[in-house]
């Protein structure tokens, strides 16, 4: 049986668990890097999904996450820039991106009907975590209110992507 938790969900909970046990939050540099790569991550996630599909359902919830991603990127990028932040790669983005790494090697093993609900099952827990962070870390600990203003859009974004996911996941069942 394809296991549904992402492991994004344990990287993501390093934002919380690892910044709170040391007594240290992260610095709105790390955030932006975090937030950009979950981005990054969805965005590689979904044209795997587009090469892969031949569900009408999953890829136009594939395409949408890659449109709606690379725009939340631009905008945080245009964010750093007009502040003059450099993101800061940090153990969380690191960890983030190695595992979703394995998660797209393990998904490129799949095809058909398989691939399609491992995708969107990935997809499902991979928003909900995305969400948490972002709702009890992230926009929290996010000093910059225009970075912070940007994040709060992105969840709202974002919570509409765990619906969907949700909708097409019960479509595959």
């Amino acid at each position: 049986m394809f296991i549904r938790l992402s492991a994004a969900v344990a990287a993501l909970s390093l934002v919380t668990g690892a910044a709170l046990a040391q007594g240290a939050k992260p610095t709105d540099p790390q955030i932006a890097h975090i937030a950009y790569t979950a981005g990054v991550i969805d965005i590689a996630a979904a044209k795997q999904a587009l090469a892969k599909t031949h569900n009408k359902d999953v890829k136009t919830f594939a395409e949408d996450m890659v449109r709606d991603h690379e725009a939340v990127n631009k905008q945080a990028l245009d964010l750093v820039k007009k502040l003059k932040v450099t993101p800061e790669d940090n153990d969380t983005s690191k960890t983030l991106s190695k595992n979703a790494a394995a998660k797209l090697a393990e998904l490129s093993k799949l095809n058909g009907a398989a691939f399609d609900k491992a995708y969107v099952d990935n997809e499902v827990a991979y928003h909900k975590a995305v969400d948490s962070a972002l709702e009890t870390t992230l926009i929290p600990d996010a000093s910059n209110a225009e970075l912070k203003s940007l994040l709060q859009t992105g969840l709202k974004i974002f919570q509409g992507h765990e619906q969907h996911a949700e909708h097409v996941a019960s479509m595959l069942k």
